[in-house]
């Protein structure tokens, strides 16, 4: 089923959610490259899954999980190694692609230009229910120019503008795959229970920041406390008692999983992959995955879904220049 995207809502002037729905490409793969990214083994074990905060009510009931032992990419995949990708197989992403007039029944085909959605904070307080006050459709925006065409990608950054559809083929590609929602929940919270943070308690542990989120006033005034302005390069903040970084805040990450906001109550309790299909009342007819982590839009006054336990969603073909991914294997890298 075709669904409204993000593209169409801007275009439209109406709610913020998806990028384009157009089909998968074939992305031609050479035979398997081993990624850049270190790969941290992760022992398996139990824990509680979700939270009690009554902000989230799709993260209950708190339930115990256990997960078998996997590899996990050290830190979010970045711009190089998406690069390596893209020369080896020639993959397009969502954002790079023409889109079908089809698909926008009423917009003007001159309107259908490819691009990807930009935070684009206001000079001034706006109303914190009104997105579209500090996103912008950006023509041009993609994983190689974040903010446009006239902007460049750093190496060392997380790769950005990406959707499902394009984590899963870099997945497949490297020999890997993207982790089970309670894979990574499992991993952020490295062997801690009833943190409200996946850090700890204190939001500014000996008074530093440890994640790259929003400080200052959401979102006409970023304060800058923990240095980034947007995106950090990985590794700037330390890694967690698993030697995993950025599990919190920079960029939200890409999770197998379906999205429904009921699962928890029926997950199994043995290595849970999720429902078999995607149903979010916001938005009934849209495919969903999980998004884990928050970003660096994300603060105690907007977005706090950075919080142990929290999750997000996405339309399985949005994209925005606080997306990305990283990856797990169940084979030694």
């Amino acid at each position: 089923m075709k669904t409204k995207s993000i593209l169409y809502s801007f275009i439209c002037l109406s709610i913020l959610e998806s990028c384009t729905s157009q089909p998968a490409q074939n992305s031609h793969h050479s035979p398997k490259e081993k990624s850049l990214t270190k790969m941290v083994w992760i022992k398996g074990g139990e824990f509680a899954m979700g939270t009690d905060d009554p902000s989230f009510a799709d993260a209950q009931p708190i339930h115990r999980v256990k997960v078998n032992g996997f590899w996990m990419d050290e830190h979010e995949v970045t711009n190089a190694e998406f690069e390596r990708f893209v020369k080896a197989t020639g993959y397009q992403t969502v954002a790079e692609r023409t889109l079908d007039p089809k698909d926008f029944p009423g917009v003007d085909p001159k309107a259908l230009v490819p691009g990807s959605a930009v935070f684009t904070p206001p000079d001034h307080a706006v109303p914190l229910n009104q997105p579209l006050a500090w996103w912008t459709y950006m023509a041009g925006a993609n994983w190689q120019h974040p903010f446009g065409p006239a902007s460049q990608n750093q190496a060392n950054e997380p790769v950005v503008h990406v959707s499902y559809t394009d984590a899963e083929a870099y997945a497949k590609w490297a020999g890997k795959r993207l982790p089970t929602e309670a894979e990574w929940e499992y991993a952020a919270r490295a062997g801690q229970t009833g943190q409200k943070y996946y850090w700890g308690n204190e939001l500014k542990p000996r008074g530093k920041w440890v994640a790259n989120i929003f400080q200052g006033e959401f979102p006409q005034n970023n304060s800058l406390e923990d240095g980034f302005k947007g995106i950090a390069p990985v590794k700037s903040f330390p890694p967690n008692a698993f030697g995993l970084y950025d599990m919190d805040g920079n960029v939200w990450e890409w999770c197998s999983d379906f999205y429904r906001p009921d699962y928890y109550a029926q997950s199994p309790s043995v290595n849970p992959k999720g429902p078999a299909d995607s149903y979010d009342p916001d938005e009934p007819g849209t495919v969903k995955r999980v998004q884990r982590g928050g970003s660096f839009l994300c603060s105690d006054q907007y977005c706090i879904r950075y919080r142990a336990g929290s999750r997000g969603k996405g339309e399985i073909n949005s994209g925005s220049n606080n997306l990305g991914f990283r990856c797990v294997s169940d084979k030694a890298p």
